[in-house]
């Protein structure tokens, strides 16, 4: 979840795809503005941004917010996929 003004998510936005790339298909991206989709922000009780949610058969398994370097991306996606 981000804003079209948000800074960081500006910053981790290209990093989280390019981690996202990395895991060949096991994981999928989406990203939600969520001056777009209000809705979504309060259903998932977004109250800051970047706010990161995986997904797993369309439940929350883990999150975080704010900006991750590139190790610690890594580390969220190896965990998600059970890697």
């Amino acid at each position: 979840f981000s804003f079209r003004w948000c800074g960081p998510c500006k910053i981790l936005g290209p990093r989280l795809e390019k981690m996202v790339a990395k895991q060949e298909g096991k994981v999928l991206m989406a990203k939600v503005d969520i001056d777009d989709h209000t809705d979504l922000a309060i259903e998932y009780e977004v109250s800051a941004v970047p706010t990161v949610l995986a997904m797993k058969n369309g439940d929350v398994v883990d999150k975080f917010v704010g900006i991750k370097d590139e190790d610690q991306l890594e580390a969220f996606l190896k965990k998600l996929i059970g890697a």
